[in-house]
Formats: C-alpha cells, sequence, structure tokens
C-alpha cells in the first residue's frame, strides 16, 4: 500500500499523521520529536490546541529535514474573516517557526458566522495562490456546508477532517467529499475521542470492542493497528493522537499486514452513527470566540 495520498492538486501527504489534540504544551515537543524519529512525516495541529510551537520545537529537536515532514494546521473561528484568517496564517507560521505551511483548513464550518467562513476560505485561496500553503481544506464540514462552500469559492477543498472511527463513519460525509475529490481524513481514529469532554458521560471505548479485540487476534496485531489499518485500507488518511513513545511506535507500523475484506466488513457494520464530538451545525459562541494568543 502506498504510503502517500495524492491531494487533489497534486500534493502528495503523508497518509497516517501524528495527531496533537490535547497533547499538553510541556509534552508535545517530546511527542512530536518521538513520532518523526519513529517514521513519522506528518504532523496535524491547530492553533486553538494551543500547542503549535510547541510541535515547531519538536520538529526541529528531531533533526528531520522541515522539507520531509507535512506540517498541517487550522484556523480557529475567531480568526475567521478575510484578512483576520491571514494574519492568522502569520501567527500560525510564526509559532510553528517554518516559512511554509503544507496544509492549511478551517477548523469548524460556523454556520452562524457562515459569511466570515466563506471569508475566511477565500484568505486561504489567497495563501495558496501566493505559496504560503501548498493546500487547503477545511474540517467537520458536513455534506451541506461542503456543498455551500464549494458554490461560494473557487478552490475545491483538498482535504475534509472529521471525526471518524469504526462507532462513527459518517458515510455521507465521506461520500460527498468523494464526489468533489475531496480526501477524508480521520480525527479520533482510533476513537479516543470518546472522552470528549462535556459531550456526555457515557462512552464505549472502540479499543475494547470484543470485534476489534477478535481481528487484532487474527492478525497479531494490536486493536489500534487493527483499525488504523482499516482506515488506510478504505483510502483516508488518519492522525492519531499519543505522546506515549510505545504507542507512538505501534501507530505507525501499520503497513506490513492486510485486513481481509470480510475483516474490514466486520469493522464497518460496529457503525452505530452516533457522534461522540461536538455537532458542527450547533453554534458554540463560547468557544467560537476564544481568541487565539499573538505568540
Amino acid at each position: 500500500m502506498n504510503r502517500e495520498l495524492v491531494l487533489n492538486n497534486g500534493v502528495a501527504m503523508p497518509a497516517l499523521g501524528l495527531g496533537v489534540f490535547q497533547s499538553p504544551p510541556e509534552e508535545t515537543a517530546a511527542a512530536v520529536e518521538t513520532a518523526l524519529r519513529a517514521g513519522y512525516r506528518h504532523v496535524d495541529t491547530a492553533a486553538a490546541y494551543g500547542n503549535e510551537r510547541q510541535v515547531g520545537e519538536g520538529l526541529r529537536r528531531s533533526g528531520v529535514d522541515r522539507d520531509d515532514v507535512f506540517l498541517e494546521t487550522k484556523v480557529w473561528v475567531s480568526d475567521y474573516g478575510y484578512e483576520a484568517t491571514l494574519h492568522a496564517y502569520r501567527k500560525a507560521v510564526r509559532k510553528l517557526g517554518v516559512e511554509r505551511i503544507d496544509l492549511l483548513i478551517l477548523h469548524q464550518p460556523a454556520p452562524d458566522r457562515w459569511e466570515k467562513t466563506v471569508d475566511a476560505y477565500r484568505a486561504l485561496e489567497r495563501l495558496l495562490a501566493d505559496g504560503g500553503v501548498r493546500a487547503i481544506g477545511v474540517s467537520n464540514f458536513m455534506r451541506h456546508h461542503l456543498e455551500r462552500l464549494i458554490e461560494a469559492t473557487s478552490v475545491v477543498p483538498a482535504v475534509n477532517q472529521i471525526e471518524l472511527h469504526p462507532y462513527f463513519t459518517q458515510p455521507d460525509v465521506q461520500k460527498a467529499g468523494a464526489e468533489h475529490g475531496i480526501l477524508t481524513q480521520a480525527w479520533s481514529p482510533i476513537g479516543g475521542i470518546t472522552f470528549y469532554p462535556g459531550w456526555g458521560e457515557e462512552r464505549r471505548n472502540v479499543l475494547r470492542d470484543p470485534v476489534i479485540a477478535a481481528i487484532a487476534g487474527e492478525t497479531g496485531r494490536t486493536p489500534a493497528q487493527v483499525m488504523l489499518r482499516w482506515h488506510l485500507q478504505q483510502g483516508r488518511s488518519a492522525i492519531p493522537k499519543s505522546t506515549n513513545p510505545g504507542r507512538i511506535a505501534e501507530n505507525v507500523d501499520v503497513y506490513g499486514f492486510d485486513l481481509t475484506e470480510e475483516q474490514m466488513a466486520r469493522i464497518d457494520a460496529l457503525d452505530a452513527g452516533v457522534r461522540n464530538g461536538p455537532d458542527p451545525d450547533v453554534p458554540r459562541p463560547e468557544r467560537f470566540d476564544m481568541v487565539i494568543p499573538e505568540d
């Protein structure tokens, strides 16, 4: 299996990346350094995570050449709007310590302030045209968000990063992306977001699912490796998060085996259609208005 996916503008992106959502800043630099030394060549962060600076630090500490690493980050809603988003880009490159971002995406559709969302995306188009970014995209967009955005703008997003794991596969969003040539990228790819703060108390841990455990036994792999392989074999990008060196190494070691069609179908059948993270159509002004620091 090819370890890279080609985006709709011809840019190659490593299929597997390290996610750093909920990674404390004091642990992020070490996690990124560990991941890059273990073989990762793709790191996903966001302005709202508060750890872009540490991602850049981990990259520099790793000794891996900047040009060999695909860096992805996200603009937060409080920085939406044409000029505000151009400024958000400048904040991001300064914190990351780089001259260019490989993939810059809008973090939320923010339908309660849609005009600003569209203006923010137009700023991404400008950055793409000027060479400040290599690809642009979105996150947490559902079909209707994608279609409204595409109608209002010129560049089809290269990526839509969405919650996607065996318990929640969002088939319609994936299909909408495929119809437009948009690559689906899975956040919470092994279901770790089952503890997303503020979204209920009862959560089933996908890592402990008996079907996943059985397939792990059949393949001689871990449950996490089975789920990541499932994503990759279906042509998605996945960005598992970990700060544990052992799990970081485990999560990148997913290219030495294949799941059978029957095993893939058993995982597909686990979809319960229940979202664990926030609903992209529900306004969250108290969260969306969070100010992203300059430094």
